[in-house]
């Protein structure tokens, strides 16, 4: 096996995956970033929540947002719904793993919070809950899917925006995923900064 051609394989398909998200994604990136600045600048808060990969997605937008991405400025109200262990671990106890943010989302979310719901597959059970939590109370939905959309899609409503990325293998969608939340952070801070370069 040549390691070296393999790794350079997947460094083009990574930047084709990339080249080919841009006229699916780019306008409903922008659609999503003004939401959550709307939703920012009415005092609300963005909950972010996912499995995995996507866990430790959800914990680097809300990372960005509460520190700071590449400008200073305040910290914004983000929060990741996947890093408090003890809650995690008694409502999977208690009602099982399904309802990990479900439960999060009902106690935490407020009319006009946003829930950055993030599945590669669109099928992932507690994403789902979770968006049925949020639209239980009124929270808009940001989605970040893949292959397609899975269950997540057909649950999205005109208010929500579906981010999902046109490829079928995991790893690319996660990076296009990552390069998503990257952008969505630059778009918060120009919004919000006036940036506009």
């Amino acid at each position: 096996m040549d390691l070296i051609s393999r790794i350079g394989d997947h460094f083009s398909d990574s930047a084709q995956a990339k080249l080919d998200a841009i006229d699916v994604l780019a306008p409903a990136i922008a659609q999503a970033t003004e939401l959550m600045v709307a939703c920012l600048l009415a005092d609300g808060k963005i909950l972010a929540c996912g499995n995995g990969g996507s866990a430790a997605d959800a914990q680097h937008f809300a990372a960005e947002l509460v520190g700071r991405f590449e400008m200073e400025r305040q910290g914004l109200a983000a929060i990741a719904l996947t890093t408090d262990s003890s809650i995690m671990t008694a409502i999977s106890n208690d009602y099982g793993y399904k309802a990990i943010f479900d439960k999060q989302v009902r106690a935490l979310g407020k009319p006009g919070d946003v829930l950055l719901a993030i599945s590669t597959s669109g099928n992932s059970a507690n994403v789902i809950e979770a968006i049925h939590a949020a639209h239980d109370n009124d929270l808009r939905v940001v989605a970040l899917t893949g292959k397609g959309g899975g269950e997540i899609a057909a649950l999205m409503r005109d208010t929500d925006v579906h981010l999902c990325v046109p490829a079928e293998r995991t790893a690319r969608i996660q990076e296009v995923h990552l390069l998503t939340i990257h952008c969505l952070c630059d778009g918060i801070d120009c919004l919000l900064l006036g940036v506009d370069e």
